[in-house]
């Protein structure tokens, strides 16, 4: 079993036993176990083991916390690797705003949506937070689908009511507000307690949203202090200097976001590529989180953006990884691992030094333990800490488990095994996914 405390701490065990209730919470992890005398150990901590069911992971397979995806454009699960190395706002009118549009139609958008949350699970994404489009009621169909499928979600009906072309926009702010009110009130009934999923106010930007939606959004948040709230900010420099000229008034994003209520510890930010002191300061202190998706910032954008993640992280702003979905090339969290070791790198060259390349440890801390803070879930999910739920990936590595990942040697540590996963494994090596305790791959 391998999990995270930490950046920079990371626990292995070759030899483990995790005991989960059947509400799907870990009671207890024993971290140093003898294989051949489960039973007595089970025994001596009040575990019957004729009354419990037992599993034992095979030779080459281990556990590892689900993976949480802090930033997901759901609608663009069919368009993802389209218009690569676009500007953003180009990228949005010629791919994204004509496929987002077709989600008017619930039968387009239920297909699209259930294939979109089967892959994300057969990934091992346990838990993502997703835009999705402007329609209500495909709002609505995602959200049914994540929590029938089992997959734990933040579900945002995207705002957007100028600066898009006239058939993808709402059609006034107060329509735009009430299908946003209508999408929580409907989240709310399906999943009361939000054990699974609950809403995220998702202002897409400043640049598609009218100062009263803003507003709007803002007031919606103050009502419910636990709501969750997701933008994209400090993206790329033509997406920055259209929102000054739109918002004269404010000379950065930190500072109008705050100003209508929408920066906060709830708040996700997604790519804060470029990043003033003042900026930093303000989502330090505001304690926002950043979703930060080095693939997307690579290929879509204008640019080769590497986000300060090494600042970030030694300011103590919590950080997760997202795949953006259409944005990039990849829906894999591992790709989004690998990218931001790159990203990373050609950071340490720019800043001659200054911000380290990340490693291997911190790049799996930002695809689990750290995407779950970022996503309000620190409490719930991502490491095996007993009290939390059970959300975990079983990766296997040899025989037919062994894909295409780097062979495993007789010799190798579980490190190096680790290792080995994490630069060269792909789906193929997980063989299962649980959330909640619950088997989810592949079960629709």
């Amino acid at each position: 079993m391998i999990h995270s405390l930490s950046a920079s701490e990371l626990e292995i065990f070759p030899c483990a036993l995790l005991a989960i209730d059947n509400k799907g919470t870990i009671v207890t992890f024993v971290k140093n176990v003898d294989p051949e005398k489960t039973n007595e150990t089970l025994a001596a901590l009040n575990f019957f083991p004729d009354l419990v069911a037992i599993q034992h992971l095979a030779p080459g397979q281990f556990l590892i916390p689900g993976f949480v995806d802090t930033h997901n454009h759901a609608p663009q699960w069919a368009q993802r690797g389209l218009g690569q190395g676009m500007h953003i706002l180009d990228w949005l009118d010629a791919i994204t705003f004509p496929n987002e549009a077709r989600f008017l139609n619930p039968d387009y958008a239920r297909r699209i949506y259930a294939s979109c949350v089967d892959g994300f699970l057969r990934q091992g994404i346990t838990t993502a937070s997703y835009y999705g489009s402007i329609h209500g009621e495909a709002t609505k169909i995602l959200a049914d689908l994540c929590l029938e499928k089992g997959q734990r979600a933040l579900v945002g009906k995207c705002n957007m009511t100028r600066n898009a072309p006239d058939y993808y926009r709402d059609a006034s702010v107060s329509e735009s507000l009430r299908t946003t009110e209508d999408c929580i009130a409907h989240i709310k009934s399906i999943d009361p307690t939000g054990k699974l999923v609950r809403h995220v106010l998702t202002p897409r930007f400043a640049i598609s949203c009218d100062a009263e939606v803003l507003q709007g959004l803002g007031e919606i948040a103050r009502k419910d202090p636990d709501m969750p709230i997701q933008t994209h900010f400090n993206e790329a420099e033509q997406e920055m200097k259209a929102t000054r000229e739109l918002f004269p008034l404010f000379t950065n994003e930190a500072d109008l976001y705050e100003h209508y209520g929408l920066l906060g510890k709830q708040s996700i930010l997604a790519h804060c590529c470029f990043m003033t002191e003042y900026e930093l300061g303000r989502l330090k202190e505001l304690d926002c989180g950043v979703a930060h998706c080095p693939i997307s910032n690579m290929t879509v954008g204008g640019g080769f953006m590497a986000a300060p993640i090494r600042e970030f992280m030694q300011r103590g702003i919590r950080v997760g990884l997202g795949t953006d979905s259409g944005g990039g090339f990849s829906s894999s969290i591992l790709d989004a691992m690998r990218q931001a070791m790159i990203a990373s790198h050609a950071r340490e060259l720019t800043t001659k030094g200054q911000d380290k390349g990340l490693s291997i440890d911190e790049v799996f801390h930002l695809a689990t333990l750290g995407g779950a803070d970022v996503c309000g879930l620190r409490g719930k999910v991502g490491n095996f800490e007993v009290g939390k739920e059970f959300d975990a990936i079983v990766v296997g590595t040899q025989g037919a488990q062994q894909g295409i990942m780097t062979m495993v040697d007789d010799g190798d540590s579980l490190r190096t095994v680790f290792e080995k996963f994490v630069m060269t494994g792909d789906d193929r090596n997980i063989t299962e996914v649980y959330v909640q305790g619950r088997s989810v791959k592949n079960k629709a």
